[in-house]
Parts: C-alpha cells; sequence; structure tokens
C-alpha cells in the first residue's frame, strides 16, 4: 500500500478498475480467500489497535461506528497464530459485558461478532454450559457479567474485552440494559415487562447503582500487588455520551435522523446533570437546619427547579410535593417523605373503630359540591431539551361543560409528557379528594398516622390526612385511587429547538399611500423591509411610548426596495412616460418587465419619494432591464397614479427611494384614534427580540393619505359677463375606474371644496362651495384689490382628512 495508508480496501477502490483486476488476479486460491477475514485490509483507521505499548484502548462511538466489530477481531488477533493451531499472543481472555445474555448476544453470536468473524478453519467453540469459547489452538474466552465481578477472582487473564455500562432512560431499562430502540435496527426491542414510557429516573437509579457498588472496598477491593482497586471506575465508560451538541441533537432531526430515538435512548447528554428528588428535598432540609429527616422512600428526577434561597423550607418544598406527589409527615420525630402511591397499608374494621360521643356515626363520610372541583386546569412550566421557555400544559374532564380554567404555574424544568401527567394527575385528585372521611381509632392503632393510606369496611381506600389526640385518635383522610399515580401515557415528542437567527438588521420603511385596491384600511400606512441576507421573518412592535412593546405586524418576506441612481423628472399624468430610462439599484429582489395591457390593468405598481412616510409619488412601468448586479433601467412609465400626482416634485433627484408595490410591503395595525400621533416602533429580525441591538427604532405618526381626496380635474373660467366663473371636475379615490356609471361615485360623505384666490404673494380670498363651480364676481375681485393677473386653487375636502392637494390656475388679467 502507498505510505501512509492502513487501509487497503480503501486504496483499493481509490484505484483505477485495471489495477484492481491486477491486485486480484495476482493472489492464490488461498488468499483469496483468506482476504475477507483480513481485518487489517478492510478496517477503518478508528477500528485498529493503537501502536506502542498500551494497557487500555478505548473505542469511542456511535451506534454503528463498527466498535463489536473491532473487538471482536482484537480478540481474534490476540488469541490465533499463524497457523490455526498454533499459540497467539494471549490464551486466556475474559469477554466482560453488562449481562451473559449481553455478552453473549453481541459479542460472541452477534452479527458482527466473534463467530461471525471467523474464518471456517479457526472458528472457536461455543461451550454453552461453562460460558466459553475454546479456539482449535486451545485458546478460552470466558464470558463474565458485570453484576457478579467476584467471578474476575480467580483466573488469570492476559487479556479482556469490556464492553461499556450504561441503561436506556426507558421504563424497567434496568431489566435488559442494552436493549435499544430503534426503528432502523434489527435489534430494536423494549426490555422485559417494558411499557416503552420513557423513564430517566430508572437510567439515574441505574447508575448511581453501579457507582455505589464499586465504590464500596467490600465489593471493589484494592489489590496488593498494584495498589488499586480491582475496578477502576476512573476508567469505566458509560454508554452514551453523545459528541453532538446538546439540545441541537437532538433536537435538529432534519440533521439527524437518530434524534426521535433520544427520549427512550442510553444517551446522557441534557439528562447528566439532573438530580433526584431525594437528593433535592435534602438538600432543602438542611438549608433550612432540619437534620431528622428521611427520603429514602421518595422517588422522582429533578431536570431544573427555580429556588431563589430567600424562601422558607416549607415554601421551596410546596411546589415540589405540589408536582410530585409526596407527603411529609413526622414519625418518631424524624420528618418523612413518601412518595403517594396511593396503595392501602393498613385496613380498618368497623368492629374496630373507636367511639366517639361526639360524633353521629362512626365514620362520617362527606363529598364536596361539584361547584367547588374545577373541571380543567393549565400548568405552566419551563420546558426541556430544547430552548426552556414557558410553556403550558391542560388537562380536562370530559364531562368538563364550563369555560373556567385553574392555572397554576410551577418553577420547575419537565418535559411535555411529565406536565402533562402532573396535571392529569392534579386534577384527577382533586375530583377524587372530594369524598372525606371522619373515624376515631383506639391508642392501640396509633401506628396509623398522616400519610398512610388505610382501606375502609367500604373497600376504598382513604390517605390520612389530619390526626387530632384525645382519648382516641380522630382521623380526617381522602380517598385516593392507585391509578392516580401511574405514569402519564402520553406520547413523547422530541421539542425542536429555535433556528440561530443571525443578528441581521432590516431596512425599514414606512408607506403613508393613497388606495391602491380599494379594500385597504384608509388610515393605515404600510411597512415595507429588506436585508441582504434576509432574517426569514420580520417584526415590526409598536408602543405609544419606547416601552411596553407589542408585536404589530409580521413580514414574511422582503420588499423590493433600492435607490435611484438618475433623476427622474415630473411628467404629465395620464399618457405614458417616454422620457429616459429611470435607472435604480436594489438592495435584493427582482424586477419585470410587463405588456402596456398588463400595465393599464395594474401591473408593476411603485412608489418613489424621499424615504419619508408621507411623501411618496406612485407610479408603474412596462419596461425594466437588468444592467448590472442588482441594477435595472425602467422605461415606459404612467406617473402620478392614484391622485399623487398633486404632490409630483419638479424632478426626483438621483438618491431617491424606489419601493416595488407587488403586495409584500404589508398594512400596519393603526387604530384610527391613533392616526396624527407620534407612536414608538421597534423593527428587527422576528427570531430576536424587539430590544436586540439589531433592531432599528423609529418615532412616527401618519396622515392616513388613503383618506385624502385627490385633486379636481379640467379646472377652467369662463366669463360671465364681468364675473369669472370657475368649474373643475371631480376625482374619486374609491371606485372610480368603472365606465358604467355616468359620474365617479363621491369617496367623501359631503360633496365640498375649498377655494383660495391668490394675488400678489398672498392669500386675498378663501371660500367653500358644494359643487363643482364658484363665481368670482367683478365686485368681489374689486374689494380683494385683484387686478391683473391672478391664481385660483381648488382642493376637494374631506369631513376625515381635510383638503385634499389643490389645482391651479393662472388667470392673466
Amino acid at each position: 500500500m502507498p505510505h501512509g495508508t492502513r487501509s487497503g480496501a480503501a486504496w483499493l477502490v481509490s484505484e483505477p478498475p485495471e489495477t484492481a483486476e491486477t491486485f486480484l488476479a495476482g493472489l492464490s486460491e488461498g488468499a483469496l480467500l483468506a482476504l475477507p477475514y483480513l481485518f487489517e485490509f478492510w478496517a477503518l483507521p478508528h477500528q485498529l489497535p493503537p501502536e506502542g505499548d498500551w494497557r487500555t484502548w478505548v473505542i469511542m462511538g456511535g451506534r454503528g461506528a463498527g466498535k463489536t466489530r473491532a473487538g471482536a477481531e482484537w480478540v481474534r488477533s490476540e488469541v490465533e497464530g499463524a497457523l490455526p493451531l498454533d499459540p497467539g499472543r494471549s490464551s486466556r481472555v475474559a469477554l466482560v459485558g453488562e449481562t451473559i445474555d449481553q455478552v453473549r448476544e453481541v459479542m460472541v453470536f452477534g452479527d458482527s461478532g466473534i463467530l461471525a468473524c471467523s474464518p471456517p478453519d479457526r472458528r472457536p467453540e461455543w461451550q454453552a454450559t461453562r460460558r466459553r469459547l475454546v479456539w482449535p489452538n486451545g485458546a478460552v474466552a470466558q464470558v463474565f457479567s458485570a453484576h457478579e465481578p467476584e467471578g474476575l477472582r480467580g483466573p488469570q487473564f492476559d487479556a479482556a474485552w469490556v464492553d461499556e455500562y450504561g441503561c436506556a432512560a426507558i421504563d424497567k431499562g434496568t431489566n435488559q440494559p442494552n436493549k435499544f430502540l430503534d426503528p432502523k435496527s434489527s435489534e430494536s426491542l423494549l426490555p422485559h415487562y417494558s411499557s416503552g414510557r420513557r423513564d430517566d429516573f430508572i437510567q439515574m437509579q441505574y447508575l448511581r447503582a453501579i457507582t455505589s457498588h464499586y465504590a464500596s472496598t467490600e465489593n471493589n477491593p484494592v489489590s496488593a500487588v498494584y495498589g488499586g482497586p480491582m475496578v477502576d471506575m476512573a476508567r469505566a465508560h458509560v454508554w452514551a455520551w453523545d459528541a453532538r451538541p446538546y439540545p441541537h441533537f437532538p433536537g435538529l432531526t432534519d440533521v439527524w435522523s437518530d434524534g426521535d430515538n433520544y427520549g427512550r435512548g442510553h444517551w446522557l447528554n441534557g439528562r447528566g446533570g439532573s438530580r433526584s428528588l431525594a437528593g433535592v428535598v435534602a438538600e432543602v432540609c438542611d438549608r433550612a437546619g432540619v437534620t431528622d429527616y428521611d427520603v429514602s422512600e421518595l422517588w422522582g428526577l429533578l431536570r431544573g427547579y427555580m429556588a431563589t434561597g430567600s424562601d422558607t423550607g416549607r415554601s421551596e418544598l410546596q411546589p415540589l410535593m405540589l408536582a410530585y406527589g409526596f407527603d411529609a409527615v413526622e414519625r418518631q420525630g424524624v420528618l418523612a417523605f413518601r412518595s403517594r402511591d396511593g396503595v392501602a397499608t393498613a385496613s380498618v374494621e368497623s368492629d374496630g373503630l373507636a367511639v366517639s360521643p361526639e360524633a353521629e356515626s362512626d365514620i362520617v363520610m362527606l363529598r364536596a359540591p361539584d361547584a367547588e372541583t374545577a373541571g380543567r386546569l393549565r400548568l405552566s412550566y419551563v420546558e426541556s431539551d430544547a430552548d426552556y421557555e414557558t410553556r403550558a400544559s391542560e388537562a380536562v374532564f370530559p364531562d368538563e361543560a364550563t369555560q373556567g380554567v385553574a392555572a397554576s404555574e410551577l418553577p420547575l424544568v419537565l418535559t411535555a409528557t411529565e406536565a402533562r401527567g402532573i396535571a392529569e394527575r392534579w386534577l384527577a385528585e382533586a375530583r377524587v379528594a372530594r369524598d372525606t372521611a371522619k373515624f376515631s381509632l383506639p391508642p392501640s392503632r396509633l401506628a396509623v398516622g398522616a400519610g398512610d393510606v388505610v382501606r375502609l369496611p367500604s373497600g376504598a381506600g382513604y390517605r390520612v390526612d389530619r390526626v387530632e389526640m384525645a382519648e382516641h385518635q380522630i382521623l380526617e383522610a381522602v380517598r385516593v385511587e392507585p391509578e392516580l399515580y401511574l405514569p402519564s401515557d402520553a406520547v413523547e415528542e422530541v421539542v425542536r429547538p429555535k433556528p440561530f437567527a443571525a443578528p441581521v438588521p432590516v431596512y425599514p420603511l414606512f408607506l403613508d399611500l393613497p388606495l391602491l385596491r380599494g379594500d385597504e384600511v384608509p388610515h393605515a400606512p404600510h411597512v415595507a423591509a429588506t436585508a441582504r441576507p434576509w432574517p426569514g421573518t420580520a417584526a415590526v412592535y409598536d408602543s405609544s411610548s419606547d416601552e411596553g412593546y407589542g408585536l404589530n405586524v409580521r413580514l414574511a418576506s422582503a420588499s423590493v426596495i433600492g435607490e435611484t441612481q438618475t433623476a427622474l423628472n415630473a411628467a404629465a399624468p395620464g399618457v405614458l412616460d417616454r422620457s429616459g430610462a429611470l435607472r435604480v439599484r436594489l438592495v435584493k429582489g427582482a424586477l419585470s418587465s410587463a405588456s402596456v395591457t398588463e400595465m393599464l390593468n395594474g401591473a408593476n405598481a411603485a412608489a418613489i419619494g424621499d424615504g419619508s412616510a408621507g411623501n411618496w409619488e406612485v407610479f408603474q412601468f412596462a419596461d425594466a432591464t437588468l444592467v448590472d448586479t442588482r441594477t435595472w433601467e425602467i422605461g415606459v412609465r404612467l406617473r402620478g397614479q392614484a391622485g399623487t400626482d398633486g404632490f409630483m416634485p419638479e424632478v426626483w433627484p438621483a438618491g431617491s427611494t424606489f419601493v416595488l408595490l407587488d403586495g409584500t410591503p404589508q398594512q400596519i395595525d393603526l387604530a384610527l384614534s391613533n392616526r396624527g400621533l407620534a407612536r414608538h416602533y421597534r423593527i428587527g429580525p422576528a427570531q430576536r427580540a424587539y430590544d436586540d441591538p439589531s433592531y432599528v427604532h423609529l418615532v412616527e405618526a401618519f396622515d392616513g393619505i388613503g383618506l385624502r381626496p385627490y385633486a379636481p380635474v379640467h379646472l377652467r373660467r369662463v366669463q360671465d359677463g364681468g364675473d369669472d366663473v370657475f368649474a373643475w371636475v371631480r376625482r374619486t379615490r374609491i371606485d372610480g375606474d368603472s365606465w358604467q356609471s355616468a359620474d365617479v361615485p363621491l369617496a367623501e360623505e359631503t360633496e365640498a371644496y375649498a377655494v383660495r384666490v391668490r394675488h400678489g404673494g398672498g392669500i386675498v380670498r378663501e371660500a367653500t362651495t358644494a359643487g363643482t363651480s364658484w363665481t368670482y364676481s367683478a365686485a368681489a375681485r374689486a374689494g380683494d384689490g385683484v387686478g391683473g393677473s391672478y391664481d385660483v386653487e381648488v382642493a376637494q375636502v374631506s369631513a376625515q382628512f381635510g383638503p385634499g392637494p389643490y389645482r391651479r390656475i393662472v388667470i392673466d388679467g
């Protein structure tokens, strides 16, 4: 092989076909038969033992990395000689796994086990009764279980192949710790008697049992020869810690297809930092100064719990008691904590009750009214395995008819299934506990105390909640059912973390535009935004002050926004403008051409302005030609559309802002009462919070241009004797394109016009009229001192907006 190449197979497949044929043709018949069993030829680099002197070789890899094959081939290399009957380096080998079954099914008989890897003339014999493999050359591999470490004391071994220990986070996983669930694997099986439910606590208990067992010198004695323990736990390896970063694994199932296996798998990622419920309760007691306590009957796992440290021990324990369903009772001066299971530990017979003169009967049974019991519960918690955001889980009885919800908040990190189970248990426990019992027991039954579940003569189980000592015990109890404390059967789902959102600032623009389609909210402005790269979604937050923002609108797509590189001179509205092309450089996006017919039907609408909210001209274009990178030339235009001809300047200079009105810019939510009032806006990538530095802060007030009337047209003067009579044609901002009616609709509540007369640089007369004509009499002109030339301006008036743009006519004396 070439220098530095450790895999012959890798070399062979990289050569031309003729080289491979020459290589195989040059092998003898015996060599060809032996080639499939020469592991050094086929192995990947990580499957071969390291070079040099070593005592321990650890193979770390995920499922399918070839660890079992590497171990089996290493054992072969240790026990086999040059010929089938020649001795190897080792003659006595220990095969150690979690259980005997695991060693037999994986190391010995597995698809990559020793028997499958051995050639026929060197294949060892499995002696089931003695639990060992015997090779033709006399070498022996003995099978051992990690649960029987004493068996390793007697024999003297030359080498050992030891499997890692570990347990899946699945119900009854300790029954068969090596079993796992993987739909893609033929070995996918549940442990014996497992329900298949996720159970992180059994994995924790398994690891605690293993480590505590070998921590004892009685179980793991120190050698007098080398001064170390029989099993060095510092060199022990637990299956499995994954190199993929948590929580992106398992959350990103589009990247890693085995993410769905995490919940009930062997992974320690995301679980290694969990605490036992007993350990947390013990810590709370220690901090509170309580030394006589017992947590030996407390079961459960905590992923996270927010305790301020300033609360009392009682207040810190209360959320845990509610969530995990356990009691705190006093027994012989010891504060004992017990997980509830609803199983009765004592019975109370009718003839064993004490007679209380205060009671009407031996056992007083009560049931609380249905109205006092909630039928719907919403539980807030912090979600595990992802972004640790606040979530809510709701449980409801099928017969619940009201809409009332009892809400509670727990400062706990939980999975969705755990939260659902807590809510269901809590709700069911409350309904069952409507039934209460009060009875008395003689002093001979002092062993029955608070927290105990007793079976009453009716056969129902009741948990004692209160005990009053007098001549005899007076006990108050609530009904319980063991089924309430069974784990939830809800299906565990993989939680997807939010994808990383880069702090990409967006470039926003507000456009207070006239009505373009007619169905817009007339007083609400549009907002457009763009960015390179586009963050996926942009968000607009608003508030009356620079605090307390609320989400207003989301922008799903970037708008086509650019900057003009040439000037655009004014042009007559209503006719095609074929003057020089307008050059625009876009931030991102593209333009397209349209036919003149399509343009007349509304295609290719755009706005040009100075970037402020209210100063925009709407125009359309037919031709769009790409002339450079993101640079387009726009020709054949219709100018001053939607009534913006009244505000068209003499020239839009180079550097003006261009926005394509293709439906991407969206209207924001603005109350009519907020029209004209300054509000604060923050605009940025929606995946980040509005106080992120990538957000742009703007303060804007909008006039509501959609309410603005259009300027009148065809303003003319007719002389009637000495009087000047002015007439015009009104326009409409709503439904004015139809040819079916004699006149366009009136878009305002009433028809009204404002008239101004200018003379000598100032306004000399203002008037209002309800019709489309106005007479400026000779007497009025004389009274105003108007002689010679003067100007008359006319604007339509809206009751909401006021006067729109004025149309001017110049009268030469």
